[in-house]
Order: C-alpha cells, then structure tokens, then sequence
C-alpha cells in the first residue's frame, strides 16, 4: 500500500522552520496553508494562521505551548475539516514543532484525513531537544498514514566540515524536492527516512554520501524500498543512472527490495534518497521508554502537556 495524495490539500507549518517551509511548498503544490506557532514572528504571511498565545511567560516550556494549543483545538479542526490531505511539516528539533505535532496530527487522524507527516530532528548535541523530540516523533507516526524523518544529525555526522546553518539549508531544500513531486508519485506507507549530500558535482558521489547518511539512522535489512531523486538528472547520462540504480539495488541486497528512480530538472546535479524502513531507527532510542508497546501506557491517549493557571491565594501565616 501507498500514500496518494488527494485534493484539496492543506499543507500546514508547525513552528518557525516548519512555516517557512509550508510557505515554499504551498506555491509548489497549488494548495492552502495554515500556520501554527506560538511565536507571532512565524505567522507573518497571508495565509492563514493560528497563533498559540502564551503571553505573558516570555519563554515558555514545549509543555505550556501544548497545554495551551489543546484550547485552540476547534479553531484547527475547523480549518481542517474541507480538505481530503493534510500534509504537516514540523521541526521537532523546535519547541512549537515537537509541542504541537502530536495535536495537530491527532486531529486530522481523528477527522479520517489522510495524513503525510515530515519531521525534522535536531542535532545530537542539543541535547535538551533529544528526548521530547523522540516521544513527538512517537506519537506523529502513530496519527499519520506516512511519515517522512529528515535527520540533520545525521547529514552532519557524513559532512563534518559543514556548519549547523548548511545542514539545515540542504536537507530543507532536499525536502523540497521530494513534496514537490507529491501530486505525480506516491510514498510507502510506512516510515520513510529522507538522506541526501551537500553540493557535489558527480552524481555518484552524492549517492554515496546519501547512503551514507542513511547508515547512521537505519541498519540496510531494514530497507523495504528506496526512491531514488537525481535533481538535475536531465544533464547526467542514461549509463551513469542505470549504474546508481544497480548500485543500491546491488547495497540493500534484499530482492524484496524496489528501487525507483525520479529525474528532475536542475542547474546542479545532486541526488536525494528516500527510503521506507520497517523495524528500529536510532530515533526509537530517543525515547528511553519507547520500546514499551502503547496499549501498556496508561496516559497513552492525551500526549503530556502543562497549563498556566492563575490562583489568587493568600499567604496562610
């Protein structure tokens, strides 16, 4: 089975990467937009927005933002509610993304919308983000038909010499690349896992760091499919993209294993790996408890949040 998307489609931006990035792709897909956060800078676009009022608290924690988002929860339904797809695009490496993920997406799975989810992990040195990121991710899976996992963590580790800014300019580019190509191609229903390299000449050696990548989320037995972008493939000769696709079918070594291949236009050539896994990523591990299966949690159903409220008590001598 496969994700296909269906019109309308409503793209909606958690937080301040994901807004940005809702922006860019609502023009690519000729969709609405809606954008969530708790910080009015985000919301400075046409579209349409909600914003998660937490003032006065200057700096709120990811558990307030939720706690606080659950009284927007019919704004956001009915903004949902005419659209067929919804697609949420979400930095939980952010306090809006991670607090706000698990809401948004229990609401379009509550709604019956088929749901194409894309998270955004953070770094391993941020280590405050780590766990709440992991349990987000957890339950964003859980509510959508598709999720796609972008590990900037994990492009830095394969690129040592890049920067924390140019990790996050490539893989959101790379991001791009693949939902703009939604409206022609479909996604495994499954986890699927986006890697790609930093700006190369030679094709191949992009693939290489793309797998590369790839190796430090997933173990290669646990691949079930890849989907090749050759951006730029326009430009690169027939032989050399048989070989590419011969290699990773020739890596992944599962004859189980479909290996296709997209070729898009571009000034540069650059190669973009999207593949579904079935089994264990290291972001399970994120989450110290997350090998304990769902139905064995008591407080499974509403995701952990924290509420501002105001008592007005004397001081008792």
């Amino acid at each position: 089975m496969e994700f296909v998307m269906q019109d309308p489609v409503l793209v909606v931006g958690l937080g301040g990467a994901g807004c940005k990035l809702a922006i860019n792709v609502k023009s690519r897909l000729a969709c609405d937009c809606l954008l969530i956060s708790h910080d009015p800078r985000d919301l400075n676009d046409e579209s349409s927005k909600i914003l998660i009022n937490t003032s006065p608290i200057l700096n709120p924690s990811a558990y307030l933002i939720r706690g606080i988002s659950m009284g927007a929860r019919g704004s956001v339904t009915e903004r949902m509610e005419p659209y067929s797809t919804i697609v949420i695009i979400a930095n939980l490496a952010g306090k809006s993304g991670a607090a706000l993920a698990p809401i948004v997406s229990q609401i379009g799975k509550e709604l019956g919308k088929n749901v194409l989810s894309f998270g955004i992990m953070p770094f391993k040195f941020e280590k405050d983000r780590i766990f709440f990121s992991g349990v987000s991710l957890k339950r964003l899976k859980a509510n959508s038909d598709c999720t796609v996992i972008v590990d900037n963590d994990a492009l830095l580790e394969s690129n040592l010499d890049l920067t924390p800014e140019s990790c996050n300019i490539i893989a959101n580019s790379a991001l791009l690349q693949v939902i703009s190509t939604l409206r022609n191609s479909s996604l495994p229903l499954e986890t699927n896992i986006l890697s790609t390299s930093k700006d190369i000449a030679d094709v191949e050696l992009s693939l290489r760091d793309s797998i590369k990548m790839l190796y430090e989320d997933a173990s290669p037995n646990s691949i079930k499919s890849a989907l090749l972008y050759v951006v730029g493939g326009n430009k690169v000769p027939v032989g050399v993209l048989n070989s590419m696709v011969n290699a990773i079918s020739g890596i992944f070594g599962d004859d189980s294993t479909r290996v296709s291949l997209s070729i898009t236009t571009g000034e540069r050539s650059k190669v973009v790996l999207l593949t579904s896994i079935e089994g264990e990523t290291r972001f399970d591990k994120y989450d110290p408890l997350g090998f304990i299966p769902k139905q064995s949690v008591l407080d499974w159903d509403e995701p952990d949040s924290s509420l501002k409220i105001d008592l007005d008590l004397e001081q008792l001598e």
